[in-house]
């Protein structure tokens, strides 16, 4: 039982919990059942109306009005894109840097983001690795690799592989001090913790909406502040342009960009997705994004009082305010646990450094109880066995 929302009727909507133990949620989330039928009315309108896509515009502005509250952010500044990959190279092809510049990175971030920023080395861009120093990332581990030629830092908001929470609102204050531009990959953060893009200071904020906001993958979500007109697309389409041109003709002289997000964007939009959005949105203010952050960390505490019991050790932080609520990565071997837990029905993702065990909103204290007594089923018959052979 839950001290946030009645998790047994938000589990309803997630089938796949009666057949799996499903703990796999920073990888992806499972299809909930109204986000479904979301997707299959979309279908059933072109099926059979051909198509009405003047409604299907309509609603992919009515969605984006949404995802810009979700983010406190204005309609204007937000664009959809294909997802976090495509919204971190958009931002690296965008910001103006020259050759001889620098840009600051995360040690062991995620390789995406890290490509997106490498791939501008062929322009003389240099990219600068700064290695984490402890819990989590603060404003004081990029001092000393800031110059009078860094231009932006960029970094996940929460990290992939062992679940760091940044303090984005100290790093986006460092930023705004130094006049950096701020690029945040939001991938394992949307729709699990609040996230205000304002009060961060972010220049920039990619992210995917396959496991925190509930579809399936092909849609990514961008955040561009609307007052940084200098940032330039690296593709230019119809649909980019303030005034485009209703005879479809190109003309040299109507060439003026969308302001904010818009002008990221190059028509033909994942409809699909946008329609499912929708339907994960009701799913999601409806109960609330503090309310799933916090039954997570609830569970994120069972489990470490599980762990330590078995003395497993948790590769990430512990401490809430450093953690993320709902990544937790265990120092399992993944070559001699993924087929054991397979054998089990337990969805889990193998990590660098481990096992990782990935919250979604549908979870449960039972569940969290469940796998660690699968977990202390295989330690046991280990320990049993190695003191047979000695």
């Amino acid at each position: 039982m839950s001290r946030h929302y009645d998790v047994a009727a938000v589990r309803s909507q997630f089938p796949v919990t009666e057949r799996l133990l499903y703990l796999d949620s920073a990888h992806q989330t499972p299809l909930a059942t109204s986000v479904r039928e979301a997707l299959l009315g979309f279908y059933q309108e072109g099926h059979e109306m051909a198509g009405p896509k003047p409604l299907w515009l309509k609603r992919v502005e009515q969605v984006r009005a949404r995802v810009a509250k979700l983010l406190n952010a204005a309609p204007a500044e937000i664009a959809f894109t294909k997802n976090t990959s495509e919204g971190m190279n958009i931002a690296a092809n965008a910001l103006p840097l020259t050759a001889g510049d620098n840009v600051l990175l995360v040690e062991g971030d995620h390789p995406n983001n890290a490509y997106a920023f490498l791939n501008l080395r062929r322009k003389g861009i240099e990219v600068r690795f700064v290695p984490m120093t402890g819990a989590t990332a603060t404003a004081d581990m990029f001092v000393p690799h800031v110059d009078a030629r860094t231009r932006a830092i960029s970094l996940s908001h929460v990290t992939f592989h062992a679940g760091h929470r940044f303090d984005l609102a100290a790093l986006g204050a460092f930023c705004a001090e130094r006049r950096l531009y701020f690029v945040v990959d939001a991938m394992q953060s949307t729709g699990v913790l609040q996230l205000d893009v304002k009060a961060i200071q972010a220049s920039i904020v990619g992210s995917g909406c396959h496991k925190g906001l509930l579809i399936p993958q092909g849609l990514g979500i961008l955040y561009c502040n609307e007052g940084l007109d200098e940032l330039q697309p690296a593709y230019l389409a119809l649909s980019s342009l303030a005034n485009p041109p209703g005879d479809y003709i190109a003309r040299t002289d109507n060439m003026a960009l969308k302001h904010g997000a818009g002008r990221f964007e190059i028509g033909n939009l994942n409809l699909p997705d946008i329609h499912a959005l929708d339907a994960s949105l009701d799913l999601i203010e409806h109960i609330g994004v503090d309310a799933i952050a916090a039954h997570m960390y609830d569970l994120g505490d069972r489990l470490i009082e599980h762990l330590d019991e078995q003395c497993i050790r948790l590769v990430g932080p512990r401490a809430r305010a450093d953690r993320a609520p709902h990544i937790y990565v265990l120092d399992l071997p993944a070559e001699t646990w993924l087929d054991y837990f397979a054998t089990q029905k337990v969805r889990i993702s193998p990590e660098r450094d481990g096992i990782r065990v990935s919250f979604g909103l549908f979870n449960t204290f039972e569940d969290v109880d469940r796998f660690a007594a699968i977990v202390a089923q295989r330690v046991g018959t280990s320990a049993t066995a190695a003191r047979a052979i000695s």
